[in-house]
């Protein structure tokens, strides 16, 4: 399991961005029963950064939280059986593992969200994680049922963590 952090706008935090990062993948990914190794690229940076890629990916010209880019189409959420038929897409091809996707990060939300909803800035940004992640494994929010899935699952995860609201 690999993530790979790039923090464009230098931001720290008082825990490790990192560590958070890889906990929250490993957990999700064993809750999700994913044979493989994997990895994720997360990047972590401002409104405005995030605004570009909101606007030029999704058409919608304003900053949010996160955004996540899944490398992997699902049939069934959390379903990793057909990811072997499309071995050359979905795997890379110098560590085999098998390649989730991309989550962005604006840190100015983080701050913003945490402040808002009155827990830390790492809950807020475990969080981001977690519901990142699982539209990676094919979750959505479209609907009342799909939201309900996610936010059980989000919470799960960032129970089992040790991270919660304080």
């Amino acid at each position: 399991m690999t993530s790979y952090v790039e923090n464009e706008v230098d931001v720290t935090y008082d825990f490790p961005i990192k560590e958070i990062v890889d906990q929250l993948m490993e957990q999700i990914l064993q809750t999700e029963n994913c044979p493989y190794e994997a990895s994720v690229n997360v990047l972590l940076t401002d409104n405005t950064g995030i605004q570009e890629f909101n606007s030029t990916y999704r058409g919608i010209d304003r900053p949010t939280d996160v955004l996540s880019f899944p490398n992997l189409d699902f049939e069934v959420p959390g379903d990793f059986g057909k990811v072997e038929e499309s071995e050359l897409d979905y795997f890379d091809p110098d560590t085999g593992e098998l390649l989730l996707g991309d989550i962005i990060i604006s840190t100015d939300k983080v701050q913003e969200q945490a402040d808002a909803y009155g827990h830390s800035l790492k809950r807020e940004f475990a969080f981001l994680v977690a519901h990142s992640m699982l539209h990676l494994c094919g979750y959505d929010h479209m609907t009342e049922a799909e939201s309900s899935i996610m936010e059980r699952k989000q919470e799960e995860a960032l129970r089992q963590l040790g991270i919660t609201r304080e």
